[in-house]
C-alpha cells in the first residue's frame, strides 16, 4: 500500500513522506587512505526508509567526485567534500553533524 498513490497528490507533496529524515542523525567524517588520499565517508542513513544508493548517486552527481557504498548503509566518496555534503543533506531534510 506504501507504493500506491490513491490520493493523487504528488508524492514530494505528500505529508507523511520524509518524517523519518529529521530524527535520523546523519555523521560526516573524512579519513586518510594510502598515498595521502581523503575520503568522505557518510554514515547514519537508515536502509530501510532510504534508498542510499540513490542518495550516493545524487551526492556523488553534486561534487563531482566518484563513490561506492559499503554494506547498503555506508556512503564513500572519493575526496574532502564535508562542507557539500553536509549543505546537501540538510537541503534534503537529514540532521547532519560533521566529524
Amino acid at each position: 500500500m506504501k507504493d500506491k498513490n490513491f490520493t493523487g497528490i504528488p508524492k514530494e507533496l505528500q505529508p507523511w513522506e520524509g518524517f523519518n529524515r529529521d530524527s535520523q542523525s546523519v555523521r560526516i567524517s573524512v579519513d586518510r587512505r594510502r598515498y595521502g588520499k581523503h575520503v568522505t565517508i557518510v554514515e547514519g542513513i537508515d536502509p530501510k526508509s532510504e534508498n542510499v544508493l540513490e542518495i550516493a548517486k545524487m551526492l556523488k552527481k553534486k561534487v563531482a567526485a566518484g563513490g561506492t557504498v559499503k554494506d547498503r548503509r555506508i556512503i564513500e566518496l572519493q575526496g574532502d567534500h564535508r562542507e557539500k555534503v553536509k549543505k546537501e543533506l540538510e537541503d534534503m531534510g537529514f540532521k547532519v553533524e560533521v566529524v
